[in-house]
Formats: structure tokens, C-alpha cells, sequence
């Protein structure tokens, strides 16, 4: 069984309803959960939110965060997975934001590290993970991951 697949196994038998917000990632966590038939019972939508300013114009992410702690923080992951579901009326929203490379690197920050949040309205899980590969692999990798924080949260 594949990730997806697992997550809508589980998501489908505790009635709730998933959002993304997806900025490295491009939209893929999103591809692989609407791979699933019948994803639509559960999955509500999802923000590509590439740019700083749609980060802030979609979701609400504070520019003090952008400014002071960047887009690629857990910062910024918190309140794009808190404006997901607010924006998509979700029970869960998760986010993912970092580095995809192979440019992109700032102090502190190398090509690989991202962010991950899932906000249920009560508690709010973090993650930082710190991915090897070309650009395609560490995408896939953070798309993976944040199906599977997704389902640990929902334990």
C-alpha cells in the first residue's frame, strides 16, 4: 500500500477532511493524494504557494515572517498550515516549504532543508527535515514525508 493510499485508508475512517499548502514541492503531495480513487471524499483542495507574496496574499502568512524568519522556516510552515485550513475549511491542514535546489542556499539554510506543519485546530506537529538529491528526488522526498507527518498526526 502506498502512502497515499494509507492516508486515505485512515483519513476516510476518522471522517475528516485533509487541505495542502505546497510551496517546494510544487503540487506533488497533492498529484499523489488525488492518485487515489475516491479522494475526493476527504481530500478539499490545495494552495501552490510558490512565492513569497502568495504565501502571504493566499494563506496569511505574516510578512514579519517572511522578512525576518523566511519562507523556509517553521515559522512560515505553522501559519501556512494554519491558513490552509482555514482557507479550505478543513479539519487537517498541512504545509510544506524549503530548499529544492540546486540554488537557493542561504546561511543556515542548504539546498534540501524543509519544513513541514500539520495544524488540526488543537495541536500542531513541526518537522525539519534535511533531504540528499537532485531536485526531483528531494521533492519527491518532501512530498512523501508530508503524507506521512499527515498520518502520524492522525495516529
Amino acid at each position: 500500500m502506498t502512502l497515499e493510499q494509507e492516508l486515505g485508508k485512515i483519513v476516510k475512517a476518522k471522517a475528516v477532511t485533509v487541505s495542502l499548502a505546497e510551496s517546494c514541492t510544487g503540487g506533488l503531495a497533492s498529484d499523489l493524494i488525488t492518485n487515489v480513487p475516491g479522494s475526493s471524499a476527504y481530500f478539499v483542495g490545495a494552495i501552490v504557494c510558490y512565492s513569497d507574496r502568495s504565501k502571504i496574499e493566499l494563506l496569511g502568512v505574516k510578512e514579519g515572517t517572511i522578512t525576518y524568519q523566511g519562507a523556509v522556516s517553521e515559522q512560515c510552515a505553522l501559519e501556512m498550515a494554519a491558513g490552509v485550513r482555514n482557507k479550505f475549511h478543513s479539519n487537517i491542514g498541512a504545509s510544506v516549504t524549503g530548499i529544492a535546489g540546486p540554488g537557493g542556499e542561504r546561511p543556515g539554510k542548504p539546498v534540501g532543508m524543509v519544513y513541514f506543519a500539520v495544524d488540526d485546530g488543537d495541536n500542531i506537529w513541526t518537522e525539519r527535515m534535511l533531504f540528499e538529491g537532485d531536485r526531483a528526488t528531494i521533492k519527491r522526498s518532501a512530498a512523501d514525508y508530508l503524507i506521512g507527518l499527515v498520518i502520524r498526526a492522525l495516529g
